[in-house]
């Protein structure tokens, strides 16, 4: 063998070895690629919550003197409950948001809160009273008085019990007759438990609820307690040709209210004062 040819194979074998180099360290940087993939994708990884989309289907007057707490379609009679000292009261409203009965006004030493019905009985929360006023849902006569020991905010049912949260990341699922909790229920997302959950509905096995001080409302898995999605209903009611912002008149006037129409299957969602309730399309 020439010396060229030496030469010409020490240089074939020099490639081949630097290529086999080159190969090893992309297998190396591929798996560890892979690996990152892997833990990214987690599966015991709690995942965010999606956007709820929604569209604005038509705009409903509302009472601006009513600081609303809780909303709940009864068929086709909206039940509103509101807060404030000395202004709190209980309504029934028609489809175009006209009294039905006479309001019942509570006594000014009780803030009105969330409200549901339950099996003809209209429930009504009071905010640091421990009260819950119960009343006739034909006539608005109140039946009974019962004890809740912690603040009252948002309520609402489902088959079988009355649903209450208390302003903090806890939901608690109540007896209808004596209001003791039957099952406690913490709600989280991503980032950990969501506080200040406020007006609550229940709606074809899924929770949602206003998050106080914010423009947003959440769904949440009754089951687990996980917030499944959010709407951002920021300047909702710029795009609904509102003008006047009343949080511009009071900083507490913030989304509060949600209200399901079954027959409908549209949401009704409003404010505390606000001018309109405005009926949603939820995507």
């Amino acid at each position: 063998m020439t010396n060229e040819s030496i030469f010409q194979k020490s240089n074939v074998l020099l490639t081949n070895i630097l290529l086999m180099g080159l190969l090893f360290i992309i297998a190396s940087c591929n798996n560890t690629a892979t690996n990152n993939t892997d833990a990214k994708a987690d599966p015991n990884a709690i995942q965010p919550p999606v956007a709820l989309n929604f569209d604005i289907v038509k705009t409903h007057p509302h009472d601006t003197t009513s600081y609303t707490e809780g909303l709940e379609w009864d068929g086709n009679r909206l039940i509103e409950s509101t807060g404030n000292y000395k202004q709190s009261k209980l309504r029934i409203l028609d489809s175009n948001m006209k009294d039905v009965l006479t309001p019942v006004k509570l006594d000014e030493a009780y803030f009105g809160e969330g409200t549901t019905l339950f099996n003809g009985k209209i429930y009504q929360l009071t905010w640091k009273e421990h009260k819950v006023f119960v009343y006739d849902s034909k006539t608005l006569k109140k039946t009974n008085e019962l004890y809740w020991p912690y603040e009252g905010w948002g309520m609402t049912h489902d088959d079988t019990a009355i649903i209450i949260n208390t302003g903090g990341s806890n939901i608690y699922y109540v007896d209808p007759n004596s209001f003791t909790v039957k099952k406690t229920l913490g709600v989280f997302n991503n980032y950990g438990y969501v506080s200040n959950i406020n007006e609550l509905e229940y709606v074809n096995g899924k929770l949602y609820g206003n998050v106080y001080m914010t423009d947003n409302i959440i769904q949440i898995d009754p089951n687990s307690g996980r917030v499944i999605a959010v709407a951002d209903l920021s300047n909702i009611l710029m795009k609904a040709g509102i003008k006047e912002d009343p949080k511009a008149k009071d900083p507490g006037n913030v989304l509060n209210g949600i209200a399901y129409h079954k027959t409908k299957g549209t949401f009704f969602i409003t404010g505390k004062d606000w001018p309109v309730l405005l009926e949603l399309k939820f995507k």
